[in-house]
């Protein structure tokens, strides 16, 4: 099995996915804007360029909020790159609503083209520990020529096992001097006292990791708390 995609446009006449996002963008785009999605105090800085994003996330809660998220980003995020697992069939018919609704509010956008990449789940409902490891490696195997393909400027990722693996490619980008990638983490809303396991992982790979409890902020000091963002 292997990853596969295919661009898609805000239009009624094509299906859409939803799934794990990655945005690449131009370089001309600062660290700053990049995060005015989540940084409320920043929503005043002007974006100036294209910015490449790239954007995980899978069935049920985790793409609802991923959802929410995108959609206070402005149209200079483009290309959007939607990234889920293969099995994943219900965020299609999400991301199919959200993206004509994005089009239908903005049709004069320059910038309605987005794509959607497909790679094997992590880890399956009740799969076992040992065989996880293995699923993980082969999805890791096939996310990272993805991700170089992609090289997004920010990866936004908010909780599916699904993230862990293109995080880990979006940060060998940069240990392999190819791009230095933005990796944004934002807990889960149902998360309250302890983080998931995506979490657990990221927490040390990721450069801004967002909560949104502030039980949370206390026991991981080093991440934002910014409240409720979806």
């Amino acid at each position: 099995m292997c990853f596969y995609s295919w661009p898609t446009f805000a239009s009624n006449n094509c299906s859409y996915v939803v799934g794990t996002c990655l945005w690449t963008s131009s370089p001309y785009i600062s660290i700053k804007s990049k995060l005015s999605l989540f940084l409320q105090v920043l929503r005043k800085l002007k974006v100036t360029k294209n910015l490449h994003c790239e954007s995980l996330n899978v069935t049920g809660g985790h793409t609802t909020e991923i959802l929410r998220l995108l959609e206070k980003l402005s149209n200079a995020y483009s290309p959007r790159h939607y990234i889920i697992a293969d099995t994943d069939e219900m965020s299609a018919h999400k991301i199919n609503s959200f993206e004509l609704d994005r089009a239908d509010r903005d049709p004069n956008t320059m910038f309605p083209e987005y794509y959607i990449h497909r790679i094997p789940r992590s880890r399956e409902v009740r799969q076992s520990w040992l065989s996880t490891v293995v699923t993980t490696l082969y999805s890791m195997w096939l996310s990272f020529p993805l991700t170089h393909r992609v090289k997004p400027d920010l990866v936004l990722c908010n909780g599916p096992g699904t993230c862990v693996p293109i995080c880990i490619s979006a940060l060998l980008l940069g240990i392999l001097g190819i791009k230095k990638v933005i990796i944004v983490y934002v807990e889960s809303i149902c998360r309250v006292e302890h983080l998931s396991l995506s979490g657990k992982i990221l927490f040390h790979l990721s450069d801004y990791f967002i909560v949104q409890w502030p039980a949370l902020k206390e026991k991981y000091p080093k991440s934002v708390y910014l409240g409720r963002i979806v």
